[in-house]
């Protein structure tokens, strides 16, 4: 077992499901064509540790329970699905919007007001990148994300902006894209940053901080996920806890 996966965290479970903190650098699932040996996943962890999802989800034997995902350099809360049944029933609340789910995020620049971002997003020709207006994109879909700014902090060469941020779809890279789309891409995000300024981080500052929904008897289910210790270290250097 790697370092990565001994830092996975069980917040709360239940019979037919558990949420989990995972760890940002964590990989959610291997690449089923590659034939070298690849590093520890998400996955993998979950055979082990939740045998009964080796039959549960659209692709068991490569995404056991996993129901939505985080970005490998992404930390935070996660849902998996012990069993088919309510695999079937939480994908079903993800595509009718009835999961909330909060994120926080440090922004480049200042960004003053609560906004909606409505943009598609497609992927980009020949590229893993992700965009809001290439000109020649690939399964292209709806997107919404919404942002509230907690803070503003003006360092000696730039600005930042602590933020909440509520995406009512879940696209891949949206939060990061739709950022970048509008000037304010995560700090540290080696894709969508370009060469701004990182302030120490190793990877990007982006943490899934709670998740919330009913289960079917109409009772609500809330758990969340500390800020770790990285996120919060960069906050502290600058003065913005």
């Amino acid at each position: 077992m790697s370092i990565l996966t001994e830092n996975i965290k069980i917040l709360y479970q239940e019979k037919d499901f558990a949420i989990i903190h995972k760890p940002a650098g964590l990989l959610m699932h291997g690449i089923p064509q590659k034939t070298k040996k690849q590093e520890e996943t998400l996955a993998d962890w979950i055979k082990k540790k939740f045998t009964e999802t080796k039959t549960v989800g659209d692709s068991p034997k490569e995404r056991p329970g996993i129901v939505h995902r985080l970005d490998k350099e992404t930390s935070g809360i996660l849902l998996i699905a012990k069993t088919q049944t309510f695999f079937e029933y939480f994908k079903k609340l993800l595509q009718e919007h009835k999961v909330k789910k909060t994120y926080k995020a440090l922004a480049h620049g200042k960004i003053e007001k609560k906004q909606i971002i409505d943009k598609p997003i497609g992927l980009m020709s020949g590229s893993i990148k992700r965009s809001t207006r290439a000109r020649k994109m690939k399964m292209v879909k709806k997107a919404v994300t919404k942002i509230e700014p907690i803070k503003n902090l003006k360092t000696e060469t730039t600005s930042l902006t602590l933020l909440k941020v509520l995406p009512k779809t879940g696209r891949t890279h949206q939060i990061r894209v739709h950022l970048a789309s509008i000037g304010h891409p995560v700090v540290g995000d080696k894709l969508y940053a370009g060469k701004r300024e990182t302030f120490g981080l190793k990877r990007h500052f982006l943490h899934a901080e709670s998740l919330e929904f009913s289960l079917s008897n109409k009772r609500r289910i809330k758990v969340e996920s500390e800020l770790p210790e990285d996120l919060q270290k960069t906050l502290k250097d600058l003065s913005i806890t």
